[in-house]
């Protein structure tokens, strides 16, 4: 018998979630065949059969947020008996916030006879109860598919499948009136209003039945997106979070970019971008600032002597930031050349754990979409993050006039925890120095 391990995916994973099973139980499987698809910080994986057999049993399901090196499914021979399950070692996604109360047993609707009144001979499972006291649905009236004719969630749902939704007056109207609920009311695409019960209404008789609120996709909260609302909410919970804003003369990067343009194979800097210049203006000033390149863990600051760049990248999947190893010691081809390719492995979904891992300072940038300014969040536990805006017009005094200049939008936030305001706003003034004397920077390397 193959015993399938969740496989370690970098040094930092700690566990990963599963997204989805190709395999089921019982389907014969081949050495290399896709067994599951398997999410871990911010990258998916596949996970493949060790060897030729049958899928006896899948220990984790879908949605498990698994601990590497813990057992997720047994491959052998038909018929081959699979180890007693051990203790649970899948984590919920998101820990629950506690058991639930036991729900009240709703008082039975007006009219039944006196067994179901009494609720003689009916139970329900506690969420069956809670779902019918949320919809106003009096579950004793309910036919019970579980055990010994129990009522549970399924047959709530299933009387709910074909009724409209109440109001919060019609719902307590059904639990402390025993009015009874039609299927649909005289409220907007149908709703069950307080003055629809006890005589069913039909749902013609409402002007905007079948138009409101209109067609609507549920999606369920899970994988990256479940990640990184969680990371975001921890980051502004746990850390003292300060913006800074400023802009810089960007008419040195305009200049070097037409040069660019005009003759890059000279130059030797073909597919420089914009973005480039920002990372190695950041990897050039962020050693002169070792408080804003270090990361914050309450008993202790790191300060880190290299710059471990990250930077952020959109994907179809979600927001991504991989790691420009140092950073500092690069030159603005080698800065621009990894970039694009830890991007392209992000979108492609090529990207590793280790490659989303281990940096020292963020950059985030949405000035190709036309965002002058932003409040970036602390990839935490990064004390810095810069956000980079769109290039802009901005007045400026020379020689006593009033000049419009391009100028890029700079907003730096801070961990204050680890971090003064007079620091921060140092380095952020250096950077725009740099970016505005960049053929000055570029020469010193």
């Amino acid at each position: 018998m193959i015993e399938i391990l969740m496989p370690r995916q970098g040094q930092s994973v700690e566990s990963c979630i599963i997204l989805s099973w190709k395999k089921h139980e019982g389907d014969p499987v081949r050495t290399g065949d896709i067994l599951c698809e398997v999410e871990t910080d911010k990258a998916t994986f596949e996970v493949e059969a060790a060897g030729d057999g049958v899928l006896l049993k899948i220990t984790q399901p879908e949605g498990s947020d698994v601990p590497v090196l813990t057992p997720i499914a047994y491959i052998g021979q038909p018929g081959e008996a699979v180890p007693a399950p051990a203790a649970p070692a899948a984590r919920a996604a998101k820990p629950a916030a506690g058991p639930k109360p036991e729900a009240p047993v709703l008082p039975p609707a007006r009219g039944e006879n006196a067994a179901a009144s009494s609720g003689a001979g009916v139970s329900a499972s506690p969420r069956a109860r809670s779902l019918a006291q949320a919809k106003g649905l009096a579950w004793q009236t309910l036919p019970g598919t579980g055990p010994g004719g129990r009522v549970i969630e399924r047959d709530v749902l299933a009387a709910l499948s074909g009724r409209q939704p109440l109001s919060p007056a019609a719902v307590e109207g059904v639990i402390s009136a025993h009015l009874q609920a039609p299927a649909a009311g005289s409220g907007p695409g149908g709703r069950v209003l307080r003055g629809d019960l006890g005589a069913a209404v039909p749902a013609a008789l409402s002007p905007l039945a079948g138009d409101f609120p209109g067609p609507v996709e549920e999606i369920p909260t899970k994988g990256i997106r479940k990640l990184i609302a969680d990371r975001m909410l921890q980051s502004l919970h746990a850390h003292a979070q300060l913006t800074l804003n400023s802009s810089a003369d960007a008419r040195a990067l305009q200049a070097f970019r037409k040069k660019l343009k005009d003759s890059p194979e000279a130059l030797g800097l073909a597919g420089i971008t914009l973005n480039d210049f920002i990372l190695y203006a950041a990897s050039r000033i962020l050693p002169l600032h070792p408080q804003l390149n270090a990361l914050w863990y309450g008993e202790k600051i790191l300060r880190y002597a290299r710059v471990h760049l990250a930077f952020a990248v959109d994907t179809p999947r979600g927001l991504m930031v991989p790691v420009i190893r140092g950073a500092d010691s690069l030159s603005l081809k080698q800065i621009s050349g990894e970039a694009k390719r830890l991007a392209r492995a992000c979108v492609e979904g090529g990207v590793t754990p280790d490659e989303l891992s281990g940096g020292t300072f963020t950059i985030s940038n949405l000035g190709a979409l036309g965002v002058e300014s932003f409040t970036p969040i602390l990839n935490a536990p990064q004390v810095g993050i810069l956000g980079v805006g769109s290039l802009t017009p901005r007045p400026v005094m020379d020689g006593g006039e009033v000049k419009f200049i391009p100028s890029l939008g700079l907003s730096l936030t801070i961990d204050h925890q680890a971090v003064d305001g007079a620091p921060g706003a140092r380095f952020l003034k250096d950077l725009c120095d740099a970016l505005a004397g960049f053929d000055i920077l570029l020469a010193k390397g």
